[in-house]
């Protein structure tokens, strides 16, 4: 069968592999639908694995698949349904896994794509502890972007930001697909929403999905035109996820008591913060890593409703799949790249 391996930094190859042998106790075996590319895996072409990993590693940390072969002990699972997977391989046995605190997990082995082999093959066995099954009417592209799309938003946005209605937020880069993610489910919410993107041509899209105010950070400091907006007062919650260029900005941002939650660092991990201005105005700083499985069940029933979308800037074959990378590190995309395996 076909698999996209990592061979070294910024090299990708199309390789032959043998297909994943009969499932065993408690798993199944896929047949991968979609892999969608997210900012994980630019830092793991780019070599920024942060752990130890052995190559030629197969690339992809978010995917749909349809079960194909279900292995001893499995239930509530059927040949031929749509699931999303979760892309950390949990212990499943420790304290936080047995809470449903899945990303907290104590003895996690590693994140498919990025320390294990990931989803662009096409087959894979998985626990089936780590599969969710999609709801009826969901598309396999919708599914493939309920475990880190859509299930790190919800889990930044409600479990730890604690996001209400008629509150106000700004969330960056409104044009990647966690960004138009998080446009899409504050706005549900019942927030005023106001975005940053990189090009005037992103402005019209990000207002198609719901965001009320729409900065273009290149031509305009974003964090003036956020005090005009909101009469000097600012925001209630900053999404952030872009890491040293907009964390000055994004803090005076806040209103007094605001939350910033981030979960990334795509311009660089290391930053200041002014202390006094930390602890006089009362701010919160939530770090936020992934998602529990129960966020992606949360998304997967939103994109059965129809209440959010998957946003898709380009679908790719494997052939293309080093282009897109460079495209997603270049910052030229809106919404999500996917890759369609089956």
């Amino acid at each position: 069968m076909r698999a996209l391996q990592l061979v070294e930094d910024r090299k990708l190859e199309l390789a032959d592999v043998p297909p994943p042998p009969p499932p065993g106790a408690g798993e199944v075996t896929l047949r991968v639908n979609v892999v969608s590319l997210n900012h994980i895996d630019v830092w793991g072409w780019r070599g920024m694995a942060f752990a130890k990993r052995k190559m030629p590693l197969v690339i992809g940390a978010e995917a749909s698949a349809e079960v194909e072969q279900i292995g001893p002990g499995v239930a509530g699972l059927l040949p031929g349904q749509l699931v999303s997977i979760y892309g950390a391989r949990t212990c499943g046995l420790c304290t936080n896994c047995r809470a449903k605190r899945d990303n907290l997990c104590e003895h996690v082995s590693g994140v498919h794509g990025f320390h294990l082999d990931g989803f662009a093959q096409e087959k894979i066995n998985m626990p089936a502890r780590l599969l969710v099954p999609a709801p009826p009417g969901v598309s396999d592209i919708a599914a493939a972007l309920a475990p880190v799309t859509f299930g790190t938003v919800e889990h930044m946005l409600f479990d730890n930001a604690k996001l209400h209605p008629g509150e106000t937020i700004l969330v960056h880069a409104g044009g990647s697909g966690i960004g138009s993610a998080a446009i899409q489910l504050a706005k549900q919410t019942g927030c005023t929403v106001i975005t940053t993107v990189g090009s005037d041509d992103k402005i019209d899209k990000a207002k198609a999905l719901g965001a009320d105010h729409v900065i273009n950070y290149r031509s305009d400091r974003f964090e003036g035109v956020v005090r005009k907006l909101t009469k000097k007062k600012g925001v209630d919650v900053v999404f952030e996820h872009v890491g040293a260029d907009t964390w000055a900005g994004s803090m005076l941002c806040m209103k007094r008591g605001g939350r910033l939650v981030t979960c990334g660092s795509t311009s660089g991990v290391s930053t200041t913060i002014n202390l006094m201005h930390l602890f006089q105005q009362q701010l919160k700083l939530l770090g936020s890593f992934g998602c529990r499985m129960e966020n992606m069940a949360d998304a997967l029933e939103k994109f059965a409703s129809g209440s959010v979308k998957p946003v898709i800037d380009t679908e790719v074959s494997f052939e293309n799949l080093d282009a897109a990378l460079q495209r997603m590190e270049g910052r030229d995309v809106f919404g999500k790249i996917i890759l369609r395996v089956a």
